[in-house]
């Protein structure tokens, strides 16, 4: 009997830790799974993958759930952030203006050799292409754009590549690295692509400046020329019109008075058919009115007596009588 009573307490004891016990595991459980809860942040994107396949490419910004390690792993990126990777030379030398022969010399299309430093900006566009298919992301950039930028120089005059083309040279090889970037499955995208700097070679710099100081006197030379050409065109357009319309009112003054003219002798002619006699006499007299005027003239009496010197007197009046 007593050994029975001595054995109930220690029974309760077991029972109790009995029942103690399980919670622990139930906890331990419960921390696993609430250790799938992760926060995507407002710039980022995230990646989910599965023993190693990826389950979700594109995990927007908020509150998600994945299954705790080793079942998932999330691998967060910031998207929006702008990379900058500089060709041919580092960031401090793109900085400083200064260039690397061996890494940035190009061949242009007329043979000449220059120096190019080429400043990309890109961006993740795809989260999991990005971190599972390209090992070394700016190799790749690297590569492809020294590519389609040598093969642009390839097929351009040294000229046309420090002067008018350089615009038209960069968006050429942006768009098609960027294709070429899609096509390797890289997830990226390219912002743009900048020639920074393109120099001629130190050791043909002072030519490259005489052939530039060259075509500035010439350019000045031209503007020169056409600035004369459009002060002097408009002139003699003025003038040629002032011209027309001068001769265009002679032709109109000629015409009027030929008219009026000819409306006279129609005039005198239907007097003249009318009384012929008197109208010639009129018209002679007329006529004389005009004539005699303008001429010098000598007056002989009837009998034929001309005193000498009153026609030296007309002609010389310093002759004395």
């Amino acid at each position: 009997m007593s050994s029975t009573l001595f054995a109930r307490p220690d029974t309760a004891e077991t029972a109790q830790e009995q029942r103690r016990t399980p919670r622990w595991p139930f906890i331990l459980l419960a921390l696993w799974l609430l250790s799938g809860v992760f926060l995507v942040q407002p710039d980022q994107q995230a990646v989910v993958t599965r023993f190693g396949s990826v389950v979700e490419p594109r995990v927007d910004p908020g509150l998600h759930y994945a299954l705790p390690w080793p079942v998932d792993s999330v691998y967060k990126l910031k998207v929006r952030q702008t990379r900058r990777l500089v060709i041919g030379g580092d960031l401090p030398d793109s900085v400083l203006g200064r260039t690397q022969p061996g890494a940035s010399q190009f061949v242009t299309g007329d043979q000449n050799i220059i120096n190019a430093t080429v400043v990309v900006q890109y961006s993740v566009g795809d989260p999991a292409l990005f971190l599972f298919h390209t090992q070394d992301v700016e190799a790749a950039i690297r590569g492809i754009v020294e590519s389609e930028l040598a093969r642009r120089f390839s097929h351009t005059n040294v000229d046309d590549i420090l002067t008018t083309e350089k615009v038209a040279i960069q968006n050429a090889v942006q768009a098609a690295a960027q294709k070429s970037l899609d096509g390797y499955h890289t997830g990226l995208v390219l912002a743009s692509v900048n020639i920074d700097v393109v120099t001629p070679p130190a050791e043909a710099a002072d030519a490259f400046r005489d052939v530039a100081s060259a075509r500035a006197d010439s350019l000045r030379t031209l503007n020169e020329a056409q600035g004369y050409a459009n002060d002097l065109l408009p002139r003699a357009r003025g003038e040629a019109a002032q011209l027309m319309e001068s001769a265009r009112g002679y032709k109109e003054s000629r015409i009027d008075r030929a008219t009026g003219e000819a409306s006279r002798f129609l005039g005198i002619e239907a007097e003249y058919e009318k009384a012929p006699q008197v109208t010639g006499e009129r018209a002679y007299l007329e006529a004389m009115e005009q004539i005699l005027p303008r001429i010098k003239k000598m007056i002989v009496d009837p009998d034929g007596n001309l005193d000498l010197t009153i026609v030296r007197r007309a002609e010389n009046p310093d002759v004395k009588k």
